[in-house]
């Protein structure tokens, strides 16, 4: 959370020092300036900026009435409702507090201001969940049964006598379900905007880009399962069944990932869809650049780097 205090005077201070001292936030930094706030929403680790005006104070005791305003990242609108809800309790108890005894109590109004999804529509929320449990867990099943189905209908010992090497093999199997997703991609997208409604206020070619090169992390787990498994069952188990719950349950899609304890937090790391929903979030609904989501795309490139890497070591050049 963020705070602008143009005020700085007692009152608003006692509120700062309340809601700094509740559980339910952590300041991250003082801003000075209302240019500043939308600056640090794209940043990613604010959440809910409160600003109090200049005459904070001055309204106060002589009004009996002021304002203060809430702007919440409304990207995600269960957070954004959360984190108001909490904020205005805590300026409610601090009124309550300040107007005890009193004939003419004082009346602090809190004013809400959603960023990015002022309507709050739950689209903006699951368009990004959708694609990237979509694309994952599409991709890494069909992969997954790519080379143990040869294996099974034992058209595989005519592949490994030819001269092919296998980083050839394991990248011929992925680019048929890479032109597929890349199918699904553009149709998710013209139904995001012309169906949900949801617009696309960053860059289309970085968030394809983006799309095209989770598709490729996808693919290449799902690349690994096929070449570790030995049955098309065994395949089909582990990439729905082992990929489906740290989907919904880890990527911050149904529940957000800093609520979460921190052993859980850890384990979301290794999620590769939850750095594709952060980035999706972040170029389609905030409308960032790549300067923003650097590091999320550099995790999912070591990810891929990683995966394929494995998948091509444990692809296996003679059967047992």
């Amino acid at each position: 959370m963020a705070i602008l205090d143009n005020s700085k005077d007692a009152a608003t201070i006692s509120i700062t020092e309340q809601i700094e001292a509740s559980r339910y936030f952590e300041v991250e930094k003082s801003i000075h300036s209302a240019k500043d706030i939308e600056a640090i929403f794209k940043q990613g680790k604010v959440k809910l900026a409160v600003v109090f005006p200049q005459h904070f104070n001055e309204d106060l005791q002589h009004f009996n009435k002021a304002q203060v305003q809430l702007i919440a990242d409304a990207s995600d609108p269960n957070v954004a409702n959360t984190l108001n809800n909490y904020a205005s309790a805590i300026i409610m108890d601090y009124q309550n507090r300040i107007t005890h005894d009193r004939k003419m109590p004082y009346t602090i109004v809190p004013e809400m201001r959603m960023l990015y999804n002022p309507e709050l529509k739950g689209a903006y929320n699951f368009v990004p969940g959708v694609m990237a449990m979509v694309l994952l867990l599409v991709c890494t099943m069909m992969t997954a049964i790519t080379i143990v189905r040869e294996k099974e209908m034992g058209t595989m010992e005519v592949t490994l006598v030819s001269p092919m090497k296998p980083f050839r093999i394991v990248m011929a199997k992925a680019v048929p379900y890479f032109l597929l997703s890349s199918v699904n991609i553009t149709s998710i997208l013209l139904l995001s905007v012309y169906v949900l409604n949801v617009p696309i206020n960053g860059s289309l070619v970085l968030l394809v880009a983006e799309s095209l090169l989770f598709t490729l992390v996808s693919l290449s787990l799902g690349l690994l399962i096929s070449s570790k498994a030995e049955s098309q069952q065994t395949a089909m188990f582990i990439s729905l069944v082992g990929m489906f719950l740290p989907t919904v349950m880890l990527s911050g899609f149904m529940f957000p990932v800093e609520n979460m304890p921190w052993p859980l937090r850890t384990v979301s790391n290794i999620v590769p869809a939850k750095w594709y929903y952060t980035i999706v979030r972040s170029v389609m609904i905030k409308g960032v650049g790549l300067h923003a989501v650097w590091k999320e795309t550099l995790v999912l490139t070591g990810m891929l780097v990683f995966f394929l890497g494995l998948a091509i070591k444990n692809f296996k050049i003679r059967l047992a």
